[in-house]
């Protein structure tokens, strides 16, 4: 399965691609709904294509086609970006949410408003968690990056109250089950122990909801402050509450192990032939070292 999506993903990179595919994945490829969710919206007879109604997803289109959903105009598929997010405590991770709590995405337009495409998350993080959440503007670079097989690891620092003992660490890495539900092992180590904290430092490849929290809790420990500081080859860095960057796509495809493309070796001579010869500014040798909330 992911020897396909990442076919796909390598299709969707490749500016020159035009290939016909299903209608579903269409939708779902420029952002707006899963492909699921695509199929139920055609066959309530949402979306139009070439004007004509269509009520069947069991079709394939191509770029040349006008497809609308609910009236509007589907939006051109773009290249597949990604950014790096710092997600604040309080936020939920969600266009919509049932509660009416303030979340990510309406936080993110309020500061940088039509800057920045539709973007959707890869994965989530809790209400009470923080940290880094990879956001991208394509549905199909978002399932592939979800998915456990894709075989990224996240990594967080958790913060309990209590004395955290080695033997229950040591049990975390051999899997354990917490009423009826098996976890994986996960990789965990003590950071730093007060004489009322402690710092623990926890790596998973496939999360459950809540997951960390429900471990943690198992063995006695209120979790008082859980932060992801990476995901994959991806980390905070010196991102801070809110913050947002792009990965370059130089970057993205490497990570992803497709081919870089012509655009991004002209742009990579470009640069090294800007910089040659060049001494470094003033400014940057003196620049301060932000503090990075993952080491708090």
């Amino acid at each position: 399965m992911v020897s396909s999506q990442k076919t796909d993903l390598a299709a969707l990179f490749d500016e020159t691609s035009s290939a016909p595919e299903r209608l579903a994945k269409r939708m779902a490829g420029a952002g707006l709904c899963s492909r699921r969710q695509a199929e139920t919206w055609i066959t309530e007879g949402r979306v139009k294509i070439d004007g004509q109604l269509q009520l069947t997803p069991a079709i394939t289109v191509t770029s040349d086609q006008k497809i609308e959903v609910d009236g509007k105009l589907l939006p051109v598929i773009e290249r597949p970006r990604l950014w790096r997010y710092y997600k604040p405590r309080g936020l939920v991770v969600s266009h919509k949410d049932e509660k009416d709590r303030d979340n990510i995405f309406d936080m993110i337009n309020a500061e940088h408003g039509d800057k920045l495409p539709r973007l959707i998350s890869v994965g989530r993080l809790d209400l009470d968690s923080e940290g880094l959440i990879l956001l991208t503007n394509n549905g199909l670079l978002a399932r592939y990056l979800e998915l456990p097989a894709t075989g990224w690891t996240r990594k967080y620092r958790v913060r309990v109250h209590g004395q955290v003992k080695a033997e229950h660490l040591n049990e975390l890495g051999r899997g354990i089950t917490v009423e009826g539900v098996k976890y994986r092992p996960v990789i965990a180590s003590l950071d730093r122990q007060t004489n009322s904290n402690a710092w623990v430092n926890i790596a998973l490849k496939e999360g459950k909801n809540r997951e960390i929290r429900k471990l943690m809790q198992h063995f006695g420990y209120q979790v008082s402050r859980l932060i992801r500081i990476s995901f994959g080859p991806f980390t905070l860095n010196k991102l801070e509450d809110g913050d947002i960057a792009e990965v370059r796509p130089a970057i993205l495809r490497d990570q992803l192990g497709l081919q870089p493309s012509q655009i991004d070796e002209n742009q990579t001579k470009e640069n090294q032939h800007s910089k040659k010869g060049q001494k470094p500014h003033a400014s940057h040798q003196r620049q301060k070292t932000r503090r990075n909330p993952s080491r708090a």
